[in-house]
């Protein structure tokens, strides 16, 4: 059985990345609404878990620029769904 480590704040930012595309910690701070320590501990289980993946900012090397695993995302769809349904998240706009 698949079994995923992820907070709720995480299953906001997978949303917000979903609806808005690539975006910095900060961005998806104020997107969702969510203190930015909040947002920073969240990306670090995604990206432990590979479902979302850190790309430098070329234009501004201090904030990182964080994309879903658009292929891992497809893979555990439907566990996530689960869990999104759990936690009561379902592609809000915050």
């Amino acid at each position: 059985m698949l079994t995923l480590d992820l907070p709720r704040s995480a299953l906001i930012i997978i949303d917000q990345l979903e609806i808005n595309g690539p975006m910095s910690p900060k961005q998806i701070s104020t997107q969702a609404n969510l203190p930015a320590r909040t947002v920073s501990f969240a990306l670090k289980k995604l990206v432990k878990q590979e479902l979302c993946m850190k790309v430098p900012n070329l234009s501004d090397m201090r904030q990182p620029i964080y994309h879903l695993n658009d292929e891992r995302i497809k893979n555990i769809h439907q566990y996530i769904c689960k869990l999104k349904v759990e936690y009561g998240i379902w592609k809000r706009n915050f």
